[in-house]
């Protein structure tokens, strides 16, 4: 019998990240609380907890419960401009958690300091330019998020532009975008990566905070109920159709705005962000951008409206996020399930493979 756990190699997720299996599990707004992270690590992945959604006074009791089911190595993701992110930098560092993850915001003195603390960065990029960016600015290993992958986008496929990144930067690369089982896995690690990152696979499982409507939604959904718009933000994101996506499809301008305005005001109250954190915000959401102050409110439709599918449990008026994926998965394993079943399949990919050149 072929020991399919030993044919897969150990690499850099293991080395540098210290988890069982080369897999991480995504940071998602609303969905990566501590429950789900633990789960995660405690089968074997990478898990990170998604931080950007919260208060800074909450980052802390939310790694110590972490902590509480869990002891094994996880991560922390924040943005660099949402409110209190100088605090929330303080408590990742004191806290000691084993890496972070972001897109674009800290410089080179702030990746330092993580590093200083023996902290891995691991931040999330969707273009070359971006991944030899971060490089340059002294991350530890990059995320690269191909366009299958879900919320905010890219229009490069992930066949497209890992291979680009592997070509491009000499750090280690984590393949996202697309992966949800072994033979990704198996695939990934041919291209050169050191493992996959996936998102909506983890959001799938029965350790998932996520209402069970929304959760069945996501089950039913196949890839044609699956679609890219960029009328939530102004920016492209892909998720499942549903009677809101639908709406905002077809809206006005004033209903647009309308929407957008009462996001704005609920994500001020979840997030204690002021007006100008707010502005700060949607201009890095815009690239750099000068921003409006119509774009600001349209930055804060995304969490909010997801936030109402995956927290409240309303999956036709919240935005249920998505990667491609989604549509051929069918089912809800336990995230230990899910991870011993990806090995498991990675492993005899890999085996067959080699027997085959034996």
């Amino acid at each position: 019998m072929i020991d399919t756990v030993s044919a897969l190699p150990r690499t850099a997720i293991h080395e540098l990240l210290g988890s069982r299996y080369p897999i991480i599990q995504t940071a998602m707004g609303w969905v990566a609380k501590p429950e789900l992270v633990a789960a995660s690590c405690n089968a074997g992945a990478f898990g990170f907890l998604a931080c950007a959604v919260m208060k800074a006074d909450e980052v802390g009791p939310a790694i110590d419960r972490v902590r509480a089911l869990t002891d094994r190595p996880f991560g922390v993701n924040f943005h660099m401009f949402q409110a209190g992110a100088a605090e929330i930098v303080d408590t990742i560092i004191a806290r000691r958690v084993a890496a972070v993850s972001f897109g674009r915001g800290p410089d080179k003195r702030m990746i330092a300091r993580f590093r200083e603390a023996g902290i891995r960065c691991v931040p999330t990029v969707g273009a070359v330019k971006h991944a030899k960016k971060m490089v340059d600015l002294g991350v530890d290993m990059l995320v690269v998020q191909g366009g299958e992958g879900g919320g905010h986008t890219g229009s490069v496929a992930s066949t497209v532009l890992l291979p680009q990144v592997l070509d491009a930067v000499q750090v280690p690369v984590v393949a996202a975008g697309g992966f949800g089982d072994g033979r990704g896995l198996a695939a990934a690690l041919a291209w050169g990566a050191q493992g996959i990152a996936m998102g909506t696979r983890f959001l799938m499982t029965r350790e998932c905070p996520v209402p069970e409507a929304t959760k069945q939604r996501y089950v039913a959904a196949t890839t044609d109920d699956i679609f890219v718009t960029d009328r939530l933000d102004g920016m492209p994101q892909r998720m499942i159709r549903n009677r809101l996506t639908a709406r905002l499809e077809n809206a006005g301008r004033l209903t647009m705005f309308t929407t957008a305005l009462a996001s704005a005001w609920r994500l001020k109250k979840l997030t204690g962000a002021s007006l100008g954190d707010m502005l700060k915000s949607a201009r890095d959401l815009a690239h750099g951008s000068e921003g409006s102050f119509a774009q600001t409110l349209m930055a804060a439709n995304a969490p909010v409206l997801i936030q109402r599918a995956v927290e409240q449990g309303q999956p036709d008026e919240g935005v249920m996020a998505t990667g491609q994926v989604a549509g051929r998965l069918g089912d809800l394993p336990s995230c230990e399930e899910l991870v011993q079943r990806i090995v498991r399949e990675a492993g005899e990919r890999l085996a067959a493979l080699c027997a085959a050149r034996a």
